[in-house]
């Protein structure tokens, strides 16, 4: 008999808490699932949960693609590494456009309209402050698709040369012979002057320029300097290097050598070891190069005067000092 009242009695317990619990869950479930009006749009932690993990797996998911994708076209030696890289950053834009649209539907419950209206105020926040931002974002989809600047390519722009390493969606990463990583925006590969080395023909012309003294033989130093180009690594036997007589300047004679190269990225290089062929050359055949000179030239001392204790002619015009 005692027993069975205690047995009642836990059961009786147990099913109060189970309510209660069950209560609490569903006040907790409805309260995340409660809806908020900001303007038209409703707003849960739910839907605001959603659409942040839907956001997070588009992102890692368009990362891990893009990678994937990447990596199997670089077996198509035929495609240029250019388009690979375009076509695997635009498959990459292209699913965290769609991740983005999506989380967006999933957390505010957006159509196509709210979105346009977004936009629409992000578009007067852009023509506030964001102009730059937009136009280095408008720019990078230019390289990607005109593709004037490609990853890979050699490039100067302004006084700083490198390779480009990457074309993202706002700056283009170029690193420099010195290890040192050159963070551009787009819109300055857009709008500057941007020299790029890779760009058409893969061959370039590079120029040497050197003075001599004027008593230089100049078809000896024609000679030297064709000489001072043959067997320099990276230089062309075809276009032939050329030797220019470009002016008399004010202290020597100005040439130039000209040389054809298949690899320009490495004009430093070739012009270092150029410049080394003509000093050891030059040295040897007895051609000067000259430096700047200024000669003066004393028309004669100056006549003494009564301070230095010398005595004035009679000729001399200048005032005599009065007799004593």
């Amino acid at each position: 008999m005692v027993l069975g009242v205690h047995t009642l009695t836990f059961t009786l317990l147990q099913s109060t808490v189970l309510q209660n619990g069950s209560s609490a869950l569903k006040n907790v479930w409805y309260y995340l699932n409660k809806q908020v009006m900001i303007g038209s749009i409703p707003l849960s932690v739910t839907r605001l949960v959603l659409g942040i993990g839907v956001f997070v797996v588009t992102l890692i998911g368009a990362r891990s693609f893009s990678s994937l994708l990447e990596r199997r076209i670089e077996k198509r030696t035929q495609l240029d590494p250019g388009i690979r890289y375009t076509i695997a950053r635009l498959a990459k834009l292209g699913l965290l456009t769609a991740g983005v649209l999506i989380a967006l539907r999933a957390a505010f419950d957006l159509d196509l309209t709210s979105i346009a209206v977004v936009f629409t105020a992000l578009s007067v926040g852009i023509g506030f402050g964001l102009q730059y931002i937009a136009a280095d974002i408008a720019s990078g989809f230019i390289l990607l698709f005109e593709r004037p600047v490609r990853v890979g390519d050699r490039i100067t722009i302004e006084k700083d040369e490198g390779d480009v390493r990457s074309i993202n969606l706002r700056t283009t990463l170029v690193r420099t012979n010195d290890n040192i990583s050159i963070i551009v925006p787009n819109s300055k590969l857009v709008s500057q002057r941007v020299v790029n080395w890779s760009y058409g023909d893969p061959r370039a012309r590079i120029s040497t320029p050197v003075g001599v003294a004027y008593n230089s033989d100049v078809q000896l130093v024609t000679e030297t300097l064709l000489s001072a180009a043959e067997g320099v690594e990276n230089v062309l036997k075809d276009p032939a290097p050329q030797v220019q007589f470009m002016r008399f300047g004010d202290y020597s004679l100005d040439f130039r050598l000209l040389v054809w190269s298949a690899l320009p990225r490495r004009h430093a290089q070739i012009r270092s070891d150029i410049n080394y062929r003509i000093e050891k050359l030059f040295r040897e055949r007895g051609i000067e190069i000259p430096y700047p000179t200024h000669e003066y030239r004393l028309r004669g001392s100056l006549p003494a005067t009564p301070d230095d204790g010398a005595t004035l002619s009679d000729d001399d015009p200048r005032p005599h000092p009065p007799a004593e």
